[in-house]
């Protein structure tokens, strides 16, 4: 089997109106950043579907493809599926530069290189090239891309409804939406400008004190003593579950210092390994939302997993190709327990899948079919395309 040729079809699927913001907040804006969405094909006319994060150019697609035009997908390595390119051999070859001297035998100290030369770093684009050999390998094999990934362990991830900025009485509505359709609990986007305490009061009474809010302001709580305020408040409320990225990631000590004075739990958003680690080592952290492409989203969760501490599989308000792959990810470390985000599900008008993520009571149904367990909806691509 080769790799012979790629479709790429360029997609703006704008968001469904008050599903993600209030008016007065105004529009999403990154709704309108174009998805590229590829069809990798092969000699044997099986091919596979993935999905770039949100302004990957047709180029940079293009470029990648180039790497692996007349490969074998079988032959690939899962963990990196340009490994052995000509790409990932001049990054290696950086990286032996970068550590050793020209002799080969006196190891530089502190190199930090390895992230970046072909370690746990990858390309722009290189999560939609990712998920369409899996789903190749998938469908070849006969096995779902869990498998592919070690094997789910479990059959639903628990997910929670996710809004952006709105206002107490829209949080208040969507809130009900999610309960009523048997979510765990609700995730939102918020600052401290915004009458957070007044939002989180409007969900507990429009919802119950055990519908849940994650809490996520993307740093915008700035400075540990208006975090610390918040955190006061929320815990009279009753229903904030989790504070997520409250102030700037680099600064731990701050997150320490939020941590010793609440009692609600504090998560970071990481993707990359080195800050995992150092989150752990810096006692900062209590939950880590954890992204990256499917492999790396496993390896880093057992990272997390070898600390103790749990973890979620963050979004990107992303289509339906993206949201099974990270179903997928999800599924199989055993420590992803809390509620992960999928939540381009109910916040796009279309997700451009013919079936896309089934929920039952609030979790995400594992696929068992062969691959990514998706085909695309033609109709809808072109009706998106542009």
């Amino acid at each position: 089997m080769r790799i012979t040729s790629i479709d790429i079809f360029t997609v703006v699927v704008p968001t469904i109106p008050g599903a993600v913001h209030s008016a007065s907040f105004g529009q999403a804006g990154w709704d309108e950043i174009p998805k590229q969405i590829i069809r990798l094909n092969t000699d044997e006319h099986v091919y596979g579907l993935g999905e770039a994060i949100r302004g990957t150019t047709v180029e940079t697609l293009q470029s990648l493809f180039a790497q692996l035009e007349g490969r074998d997908p079988l032959g690939l390595s899962l963990q990196n599926v340009f490994a052995d390119s000509a790409m990932h051999r001049g990054s290696i070859q950086g990286l032996r530069s970068a550590v050793f001297s020209e002799d080969g035998t006196h190891p530089l100290v502190g190199t930090r290189d390895w992230e970046s030369l072909g370690g746990w770093g990858t390309p722009s684009g290189y999560e939609a090239f990712e998920m369409a050999i899996f789903d190749i390998v998938g469908k070849v094999r006969d096995v779902p891309v869990h498998v592919l990934l070690g094997g789910a362990y479990r059959d639903r991830v628990p997910a929670d409804y996710w809004i952006g900025h709105q206002t107490p009485e829209d949080s208040a509505a969507s809130a009900r939406i999610g309960y009523e359709r048997g979510f765990h609990g609700i995730k939102m986007k918020c600052t401290s400008d915004e009458p957070m305490v007044e939002r989180v009061r409007a969900i507990r009474d429009a919802t119950s004190p055990s519908f849940k809010c994650t809490i996520d302001p993307n740093q915008r709580f700035y400075r540990p003593a208006e975090a610390i305020e918040l955190a006061h408040r929320f815990e009279e409320l009753g229903n904030v579950s989790v504070l997520e990225d409250p102030m700037a990631k680099w600064n731990l000590d701050w997150y320490r210092q939020l941590r010793a004075a609440t009692t609600i739990p504090v998560a970071l958003h990481l993707a990359n390994p080195h800050d995992i680690v150092k989150a752990i080592k810096a006692e900062a952290v209590d939950i880590f939302n954890l992204g990256g492409s499917m492999w790396n989203f496993v390896k880093n969760a057992a990272i997390a997993d070898a600390a103790g501490i749990p973890c979620w599989h963050g979004s990107g308000n992303d289509l339906g190709i993206m949201e099974l792959s990270y179903l997928h990810a999800a599924s199989v470390p055993r420590n992803c327990v809390m509620p992960s985000d999928f939540v381009g599900s109910w916040t796009r008008e279309d997700d451009l899948v013919v079936e896309g993520i089934q929920f039952e009571k609030g979790d995400a149904v594992v696929t068992t079919k062969p691959g990514l367990g998706c085909e695309l909806d033609m109709e809808g691509v072109e009706r998106y395309r542009v």
